[in-house]
Parts: structure tokens; sequence; C-alpha cells
């Protein structure tokens, strides 16, 4: 038995257990970093520490607290808050209470957030701020088992017998403790492996969300199971703004447990740029959408800078990426990362000139990036990974805890998502589905039975509705959402998703796009702008102080676009290549339902919110 398999073996029956088991064995190490928001003008945030024995003495209160509100094992307390410091608290608090967290995204609206505070039976609601509060008193009526709301921040909020404070709730837990110490250690030593911990609702692209339901052992494996890995040691700071409520933020926390780093944590998204230097952090998770911003913001800086610059950037971006796919193929024939003498020349000038600031962005310290969510576009991995920040793409579903791929380390190849964790099994359907099998896997989904069969098999593989190709040394390449493909009208398989990904690759201006093509004889594109890329393009081709919308609209911004059109179709195969696309008048968002939390595309609402540009694109064609 290698040493992985016994330290997933001998895991403990819940993370909360490995909770108190860190704390035991490093009460003084620092556990998270926090900042603490200064007034206007009173310059930048200050960052405050806990140790894991800081952190266990607020935790065991919250546990005690939801206790004293009369919280059993196993009942629901949805949390509602973006992601801080009192998120992680509040949620190792309901585990130690043995109780288990729902999730709801703070942008969720009123309705649905009822929905998800009924279905789940929750009978507490820990809510960020006056927001939330009164999204929980809107509904009040519809939800006769939330029997209190407690509220992390209470500026505006009137407070008494069914919404308390936080800060209520610790003191009501502290006193509870002092009468009984040993309340929590015998709480934890009582939850079972198949005791629910998580009940986290898919967002999902049409119907009602779905609650999958994952017990303690999920967690403790995949904390386990990402120790294995060997990706993340003690010694690494991680910088965490990820959602919580999203399973691919939770996972970082239970991983953070087992391995006992440093988090610095901070869910403000407009802060990223600003705490990165501040927090220097050696390993950071995000989503495509982060590292595209970061490629379109650095390519319109370098734009800005005039068209010496601009043409430095672009050979620095064309000599990264041949590095990149040099080193890496090397390094899978030799295990070494060598490239031809010109073309290592050639990149130790482009390192001085562009790559070196790019790692200063980052903090200096980023020894590698996590993505996932979604698939990165190679092209955009290939330029990072030639300047030095190594992005190693992973795999996984809320149905299975998150993280059932990652790339392994130095051996990370850019285009696929690596290598199943520790424990974890694939196999590939007949019809090219990818199929799971693990301690990762979800119990099923909550009170739909029918809905649970439909993708868990009774011998435990999970269909995950995910198209894929394995290699021969097992690493995993995703092509498309199997419900995505587009067949054409004349029957070629289409993967939208890899021609959207190709496209954010070469055209710095976009922010999302949709090909459409099933059942037609050609495809066509919508495509959303980025608003502050192409606001500065446009100060600097005569169309300064018009609207993003009037911009969009301008013919030269549709000249601009096409030409990046043509540049993808050049790589495509004839029937994959886009014929013709429409700009839309604003980007697409989670407000109106179009991206979901985690920044995935919405298909069918948006082919419905636009049939009429669709419609006019095949205008006069055969199938019009």
């Amino acid at each position: 038995m290698t040493d992985a398999q016994t330290l997933i073996e001998n895991r403990p029956p819940s993370v909360a257990g490995l909770f108190l088991d860190r704390v035991a064995a490093t009460p003084d190490a620092e556990a998270y970093r926090y900042p603490v928001p200064q007034a206007a003008g009173e310059g930048p945030d200050e960052w405050k520490s806990l140790s894991w024995a800081e952190a266990a003495e607020r935790v065991y209160a919250i546990a005690a607290g939801l206790i004293e509100l009369g919280v059993q094992p196993e009942q629901r307390v949805a949390l509602a808050s973006s992601t801080r410091i009192e998120w992680i608290l509040a949620d190792l608090g309901i585990m130690c209470a043995g109780a288990a967290t729902t999730t709801i995204y703070p942008q969720t609206n009123a309705e649905e957030s009822a929905y998800i505070l009924s279905d789940s039976e929750s009978h507490v609601l820990i809510a960020e701020d006056a927001a939330q509060v009164a999204k929980a008193v809107e509904k009040r009526d519809e939800l006769p088992r939330l029997t209190h709301v407690v509220v992390i921040d209470a500026t505006g909020v009137e407070t008494g017998d069914w919404v308390i404070g936080l800060d209520e709730l610790e003191r009501r837990g502290a006193a509870r403790l002092e009468k009984d110490p040993d309340l929590i250690r015998e709480r934890v030593g009582e939850i079972t492996r198949d005791q629910l911990a998580t009940l986290i609702y898919t967002s999902g692209t049409t119907g009602r969300p779905k609650g999958v339901r994952l017990p303690h052992d999920n967690w403790s494996y995949m904390a386990k199971a990402i120790a294995a890995t060997g990706l993340v040691s003690g010694e690494d700071v991680q910088y965490l703004w990820l959602p919580l409520a999203h399973v691919f933020g939770k996972v970082l926390t239970s991983g953070q447990i087992e391995v006992g780093h440093v988090t610095a944590v901070d869910g403000r998204v407009d802060k990223i740029i600003e705490n990165l230097p501040v927090v220097q952090p050696t390993y950071m998770a995000a989503v495509p959408r982060i590292f595209e911003k970061v490629y379109n913001g650095v390519a319109a800086k370098a734009r800005a800078g005039g068209g010496a610059k601009y043409k430095i950037f672009q050979w620095a971006a064309d000599i990264a990426r041949e590095y990149a796919k040099v080193t890496q193929d090397n390094f899978r024939r030799t295990g070494n990362r060598t490239a031809p003498f010109g073309l290592a020349a050639q990149h130790k000038v482009a390192d001085v000139l562009v790559y070196a600031k790019i790692r200063e962005a980052f903090g200096g310290n980023l020894r590698a990036c996590i993505s996932g969510s979604a698939a990165l576009a190679p092209e955009i991995g290939y330029f990072f990974s030639g300047a030095g920040i190594h992005i190693l793409e992973g795999y996984g579903l809320t149905e299975s805890s998150a993280a059932s791929f990652v790339n392994p380390g130095e051996a990370y190849r850019t285009g696929t998502v690596g290598k199943p964790l520790p424990g974890t099994e694939v196999r590939i359907a007949d019809d090219g589905e990818i199929l799971l099998r693990g301690p990762g896997i979800m119990q099923g989904y909550h009170q739909l039975p029918e809905k649970t069969a439909e993708v868990l098999e009774s011998d435990g593989w999970f269909h995950t509705g995910d198209i894929g190709e394995l290699s021969a040394d097992g690493y995993l390449r995703i092509t498309d959402r199997k419900k995505d493909l587009i067949k054409t009208s004349g029957g070629k398989y289409i993967a939208p998703a890899e021609v959207e990904g190709q496209f954010k690759a070469v055209c710095p201006y976009v922010s999302n796009i949709l090909v459409h093509g099933a059942d037609r004889n050609f495809c066509t594109a919508l495509i959303a702008l980025d608003e502050v890329a192409i606001l500065d393009w446009a100060k600097e081709h005569g169309l300064e102080g018009r609207s993003y919308a009037e911009v969009v609209a301008a013919p030269e911004t549709v000249a601009l676009v096409q030409g990046h059109v043509d540049r993808l179709n050049e790589g495509l195969q004839r029937w994959q290549t886009i014929k013709k696309f429409r700009l839309l008048p604003r980007d697409l968002d989670v407000e109106h339902g179009e991206i979901t939390p985690s920044l995935k595309l919405k298909r069918p609402v948006v082919e419905r919110e636009y049939r009429h540009l669709i419609d006019e694109m095949y205008a006069g064609t055969r199938e019009a």
C-alpha cells in the first residue's frame, strides 16, 4: 500500500475531527489572515491574523451557540454571505455542532433564497448583512422551520428574538462552554462518515437548483487526497477569494486544515489586484475568467503604451506560448524542462521586459495557480506558463466534491485537467462521457430520488455529463458538456466551449461568447465585450465619450471584432468557423440570470433572450 493510500484509507470520519486534530497539533501557528477595511481616505486595509487556537475559540463558541439555539445533528444551517473569515468560522462551527451547512450565494434573489431555505429545511440562517437578512424577512411567512437568523454585520439590522448578531451567538456559546467544556469534543466524536455535512444547491442552467448531499466523509477524503498529491505544504500561503458557497471554494478550506498552511481570505473581487502584493501568496485558485481578465488587462496596458510597446508584448506572448509548449513536451519525454538555445535566449529577454512584471503583480512568490469550474483556453494557459505563472487545471463537479482531477505539479500539461486524485476512479463511456467513482461522490440529490438515479448507478459510478478523452498515461482532456455538443444540419459535431475558448485567446476585448449552430448549416456567435477594455480602445479610436452600448454598435468596433473572428477561423475546421456574429448591447451577468455565480454560461437563457439576434443572422438562409 502506498503512502497516499494509507493516508486516505486511515482518514477520520469528518473535517470537524481534522480541525480538532489540527488545533491540537499546531495551536500557535498562523491559520488565517483577513482584512479590516479602513474608512475612505484612511489608507489601505489593515490585515489581522488568527492562530489555530484563536480560530478554534471562535469556532467552538459558534458551534455551542447553535446548539443553544436548539440545532440538532444533521439539521441544516444556511450560510448566505460573501467570502470572508466569518464564513469559514461559521461553516466549521456548523460542522463541529454536528449540523450541516446549506450554502447560498449572496447574489441569490429573495425568491430563490427562500426556495433553498425551504427545500433544505434549514432551521437557522447565518446572513452576512442587512441585505441578506431582508430576503429572509420578506419571505418569513413561507419559512416556518426557520427559527433564527444570525447576522454577521448587524449594521442597520434590528435584532431581537428572531434575528441576533453573530457576536451574541458567540457570547451565548462561550457561556454554554463554561458549563459544559467537553460539549464540542463530544458532538464531533459522535459524527459518522455518512452524516450530512453540506447541502450545496447547483446553480444549474435550467430549472430549480438541486441540492447536492455531501456527507462528512466526502470532505475528510478530499482533505487527505489533496495532502496526498503533495501540491501544497505547511509552508504555503493561500489567497482565497473564491465564493465559498461554491464547492470549489469549499474544498480549499478542507485541504488547508489537513495541511496546516496559512490562508488569507477576502472575497472582494475588486480588491484582488490590490491584495496580491500585500498577501504575496504562494498559491491561489481561480476560475478561467480571472486569468482571461488579467491577460486582457496586460494586453490593453501594453497597447496603451504605444505601438512599439504593444509589439514587444505580442512578441513576448508568442515566445511564452512557444516556450511553454516546447518545455512541457520535453518534460513529458525526458523529465527536464529544456528549450533550444535560441528560444531560451529570447525567453530570457522577454522575461526581463514583460514576464517579471506580471509575476510581480501576482505578489512575486506565486508558485502555482489552480484553475477550475470551467475550461481555460489553452493558448491563455500556455501564455501564463511561459511567463512563469504555472496554472494547474483541475476538474470536478459539485456532485464529486469539486476536486476529482488536478494536474500533478511540475508535470502539468496545459489543455488537460491532469490525473485523478488518489482514491478516485475514472472511465470513459462508449459515447465519450466521463464517469467517476470514489469517496468524493455525493450521496444523491436532496429529496429527488429519480434525479439521483439518472446520474448515479447502483455500483457507485457517477455520470458527469461531460465529454472527455484520457491519454495513455492518465491525463484527462475535457472537450465539452454532453448536452452542449452542437450537431449541424450537415451532421458535423462541434464542441462550442472549445471554439469559445480559442476566441478568448485571440481577442483581448471579449468578456463572454456563445457559439450557436445546432441544426443549422453554419455557426454564429453572440459576443459580449469587456467594458473596461473596449472603452479604453474606444478612446484611442475617436469614440471617446460614448456609452458601452454606443461603442459596441459602432462600425469601427464591429470591424475590430471581425478581424479577431477572421483570425479565429483560420485555425478552425470549415464546419466550425463563425460565419456571422452579433455584439451584445451589454455584458452577460449573474443579475440577469445569464451566467451562474461561478461564471458559467447559461446557454438556454442567453439564446432565449437574444433569439431575435440569432434569427437575424440566419435570415435568408435555407433554414430561416
